[in-house]
């Protein structure tokens, strides 16, 4: 689940951490940063809980409607095709999911408000509607409208935002990536698996670890190495002028240019680019393409960059 998207971004925002604190101690930063990853699996399994925690809720709003004196016809005989969900049931039962939240203590427990308001708005859509007029059940069905909650409602949610940015200061910048994740295990759910349908893994294999920690330890372990190559790309402009961010992001792009073999370079120019689209200056993404690739340059030139 946590892909190289992901591992940059994390390791950007470590890196910036590390420079920023007092502390230049390289393992405790690393062991923060591999932690950092962690939370984002934790967020993981935290969303997938929300479909459990709104799917309780809806059937606890239905059982009180119909316990209220003199209840209406359609409150004695509601639509239970959203509380009845066979994916939500399926995933209230998955031995992974619940292995998880055993161990971590996860809970939208004390998030009743949230959980409610998220529950007011799905009501309210008409992919709600249009589901719950159907005139049968069907498996894909109930895939769909949580596929569409999420994409729709969830990834929108500035109050989601708010809540998870209360809980964990590693979730401020993550809610993007994460619900991507989300929706692609929706998506890979088979009914045939039952309790055993299997989670998205941490790491898809060794090889995305080993990245995350090559990257980390190689930007920081030869920053004066990198910082040269910036400061001879920068003309008429003084190293200790640019922006604390831009300088990272190019330090840690090179870091990947120059000690991660199998990435194009093209894909890692790319990559960084667009984080100091989103992290950075207005002005900071033709910045970092432009010493990205004078420095590509001069290694080519130098014989000291084999890669595509």
């Amino acid at each position: 689940m946590i892909n190289r998207v992901l591992i940059r971004i994390k390791a950007v925002q470590m890196i910036y951490a590390f420079y920023q604190g007092g502390n230049r101690d390289l393992a405790k930063a690393e062991k923060e940063f591999f932690y950092s990853l962690e939370k984002s699996y934790e967020l993981y399994h935290y969303l997938l809980q929300l479909i459990l925690a709104v799917t309780v809720y809806a059937g606890q709003r239905i059982d009180a409607a119909s316990n209220k004196y003199l209840p209406s016809e359609e409150e004695k005989n509601p639509n239970r095709r959203f509380v009845d969900n066979a994916f939500a049931a399926q995933l209230a039962d998955n031995n992974s999911l619940n292995h998880y939240i055993n161990n971590s203590g996860i809970s939208w427990g004390n998030q009743e408000a949230f959980v409610k308001s998220i529950y007011e708005i799905i009501v309210a859509e008409d992919f709600y509607h249009d589901y719950m007029d159907e005139p049968e059940s069907t498996y894909e069905a109930d895939k769909e409208i949580w596929r569409k909650i999420f994409k729709r409602i969830i990834l929108r949610s500035e109050t989601l935002i708010d809540v998870l940015e209360e809980q964990s200061i590693y979730w401020n910048d993550d809610i993007d990536i994460v619900v991507t994740f989300v929706i692609k295990s929706i998506k890979r759910f088979s009914f045939e698996n039952g309790a055993d349908q299997e989670l998205l893994p941490m790491f898809k294999d060794e090889t995305d670890h080993q990245f995350a920690s090559d990257l980390f330890r190689g930007t920081i372990l030869h920053e004066e190495q990198y910082r040269a190559l910036i400061d001879d790309a920068i003309k008429n402009w003084e190293l200790d002028r640019l922006a604390l961010m831009d300088l990272l992001i190019l330090q840690v792009a090179l870091a990947e240019i120059v000690e991660i073999k199998d990435i194009p370079v093209n894909v890692t120019l790319n990559e960084y680019i667009d984080i100091a689209k989103v992290y950075s200056t207005q002005k900071s993404s033709t910045f970092v393409n432009g010493i990205l690739d004078q420095v590509v340059t001069v290694l080519r030139a130098q014989n000291k960059l084999f890669k595509a």
